[in-house]
């Protein structure tokens, strides 16, 4: 198995290697040390960061490769279509970790809202500033209008969350889900979502439809003082005119895991603003999420290697692993 994916924990390649699987981790952490794993591996664990690519190019030249495994929801870093057409399955672990990321969209809605972040700095750095919250805008979640932008496993559970804190929740997704799925959620088209939120939540996937959804029309759009949550891809982001709307005041704050570049480069003018939430993409990073993941990995395996059909294939190719001499 070639494993692209950074911070394999030390139990899992002692699984693998105790079940016959030898692990191979790249040379360098670029598409050079990518080829050089991929050439006599069976299997491809993906890399879920997304800093290392499996196009058109990984995907002519792959031979031996039965299947691909991501490590994740998001497969921006794959080209599906090019994997499809030579007939290997890239599998998804969808869904693995929905609820640490449901999670983190409102733990850090609640945070950019009461100024937490700020707050800790202030006391850290020897100052005692109670009578400055109120001065900053704190408020409540409770009451406020949420749009999720998104509306699978991820979404599904943002809305039951924020319901519960008594948001008025509303959704868009390319496919309107039926009464029971919705759990309450009103769905409208996006533009009219956007436009009403007090918290915007991004969490759908990274595609052409989908790149720069979020530009600078559509932040002026929103109400002033709103906020916006990305837990999605950075590239979902015009982060250019996300900073003139955090600068100008139109946006009240951010909270922001993931980013049109990663890591964010150190000097970033997000780094610079205190009204936003910075987070390496590690909203799905849970102990409980990365069980899950490990599970559905294995399964993967033990089905391939029963000649199974594998679950959570995203690509249209068959399930049916064809291994190759």
């Amino acid at each position: 198995m070639a494993a692209l994916a950074p911070g394999i924990p030390h139990e899992m390649i002692t699984l693998l290697d105790g079940a016959g699987i030898d692990v191979v981790i790249p040379p360098s952490r670029d598409q050079r040390g990518v080829h050089a794993v991929l050439d006599g591996a069976d299997v491809v664990l993906a890399d879920w960061s997304s800093a290392l690519r499996l196009g058109s190019e990984e995907a002519a030249g792959a031979q031996g490769i039965g299947y691909i495994q991501n490590a994740g929801a998001g497969t921006d870093s794959i080209d599906l279509a090019a994997w499809s057409a030579v007939g290997v399955p890239v599998a998804s672990t969808a869904g693995a970790n929905a609820i640490g990321v449901a999670e983190w969209c409102v733990a850090s809605a609640l945070s950019v809202l009461r100024s937490l972040c700020w707050a800790d700095a202030e006391v850290r750095a020897g100052r005692w500033p109670q009578l400055e919250a109120s001065d900053r805008g704190c408020g409540e979640l409770s009451g406020r209008r949420v749009g999720i932008v998104g509306f699978g496993d991820i979404g599904s559970r943002c809305a039951v969350r924020f319901a519960a804190f008594d948001c008025e929740v509303s959704y868009w997704s390319r496919r309107r889900r039926s009464r029971e799925e919705e759990h309450g959620a009103t769905h409208r088209e996006l533009d009219e979502l956007v436009r009403r939120s007090d918290v915007l939540v991004l969490v759908v996937p990274l595609t052409d439809e989908t790149r720069g959804m979020i530009d600078a029309a559509r932040l002026a759009s929103m109400p002033r003082g709103a906020i916006l949550v990305n837990a999605g891809r950075g590239g979902l982001v015009d982060e250019a005119a996300l900073v003139e709307a955090l600068a100008s005041g139109a946006l009240g704050g951010a909270a922001l895991d993931v980013f049109a570049t990663e890591p964010l480069a150190p000097g970033s003018p997000l780094r610079a603003s205190e009204r936003v939430l910075l987070s390496p993409h590690i909203a799905g990073a849970t102990a409980e999420s990365r069980m899950r993941i490990f599970s559905m990995i294995a399964g993967n395996l033990t089905r391939a290697m029963q000649g199974a059909p594998l679950q959570g294939v995203v690509n249209g190719a068959s399930p049916l692993v064809r291994w190759r001499s």
